[in-house]
């Protein structure tokens, strides 16, 4: 009998169960995604917020950790992206995939492509992700509204069966899964597997400190919310005492916040004030966003830092998945992809049994 779990996500990538580990920035360490991939799954490296040398390093470090392959996430326009990617390249031994949103040309994509390297872009429309698959990729991950960080508006249950209407590749379906009945329904719905980060942040495996993770378990649905103020783009994030005032700023205050993130991106990267400003006058060059809310969106990364790599969950910001108001656990990567499978096979069992 042909095994459920086995489908092109396991036969591409070599893992054993259908479940993608998604490449967060500053939490998906080496740490995590060794966990992740020595329990089943295939795990992401989040280089896109790395410097070439710091993804070398870390390419290294995971060799040691896992003898499986895995992923790396990068940005084509991110600083060294030319160095960045010949490093994946050097590693394709090991490195199996690439993920990224819009960013490299049909050129670059071909590069992976020859070296046996998978490209498997994020995307959140239908028409992005028909547009990477004419550019030659071949597997997708679809990201609906309930997804973390920045995601679109449409539902997985809406866009998922529209995707996969509209492109001839293998689908990841992403956004609002967790458990081993996400996996069931997404098989069941056409797709060839699952892409979770939320979940898999919170776990015991994940790097990020205490006091943010108790926040994440903590949360509820109606703790979650999309804000725009942050950086002018919808962006899911718990609400705490900073997104409170971010999002009752007026004009004045959304200044005096903008002077805030302005002074925690010089803390964090020894800019000047006249780095910053250039940084944030970049962002402004289709006229669509004011200075205020520019510099805000330059320094969030440096927000977002402050709550998961220094743990800080007051006065920095938590992206999440909608999911996170459902869960309430920090099992080990090992925990909960046993657990995943043994749910999973259960409802494909019980929907194939016969009466």
């Amino acid at each position: 009998m042909t095994d459920p779990l086995a489908t092109a996500l396991t036969d591409r990538l070599g893992c054993r169960l259908p479940v993608i580990q998604t490449a967060m920035g500053w939490i998906a360490t080496p740490q995590l995604v060794a966990a992740t991939s020595n329990a089943g799954a295939f795990g992401f490296l989040a280089g896109a917020v790395m410097k070439p040398a710091e993804l070398g390093e870390a390419i290294a470090r995971l060799k040691d950790l896992t003898p499986h392959g895995f992923g790396v996430n990068f940005h084509s326009f991110q600083p060294g992206a030319a160095e960045i990617v010949e490093i994946i390249l050097a590693n394709a031994d090991r490195v199996k995939a690439v993920s990224f949103g819009r960013g490299p040309d049909a050129k670059m994509i071909g590069a992976f492509r020859d070296k046996g390297i998978l490209c498997i872009p994020t995307v959140g429309a239908v028409k992005h992700a028909e547009k990477m698959v004419q550019l030659g990729c071949e597997m997708i991950t679809v990201q609906g509204g309930e997804g973390g960080g920045h995601t679109g508006s449409v539902p997985t249950t809406v866009l998922l069966p529209q995707v996969l209407g509209a492109v001839d590749v293998p689908v990841v379906a992403a956004g609002g899964f967790a458990d081993g009945r996400g996996l069931a329904a997404a098989l069941a719905w056409g797709a060839c597997g699952i892409a979770m980060g939320t979940r898999f942040m919170m776990t015991a495996d994940s790097p990020v400190p205490p006091a943010p993770k108790a926040a994440y378990v903590k949360a509820g649905t109606g703790d979650i919310i999309v804000s725009t103020k942050v950086d002018g783009i919808p962006q899911r994030l718990i609400l705490n005492p900073l997104l409170r005032r971010i999002e009752g700023s007026g004009r004045l205050a959304m200044w005096l916040r903008a002077i805030e993130a302005g002074l925690e991106m010089k803390r964090q990267t020894g800019m000047s004030w006249g780095q910053v400003l250039g940084t944030a006058r970049s962002m402004t060059s289709h006229g669509e966003m004011p200075l205020s809310a520019a510099m805000m969106a330059a320094a969030a990364p440096m927000m977002i830092q402050r709550a998961v790599v220094s743990g800080d969950a007051e006065h920095g910001l938590m992206a999440t998945g909608l999911v996170a108001g459902r869960l309430a656990d920090l099992p080990s990567c090992a925990d909960l992809l046993k657990t995943i499978e043994t749910e999973a096979r259960d409802r494909i069992a019980a929907l194939c049994a016969k009466d």
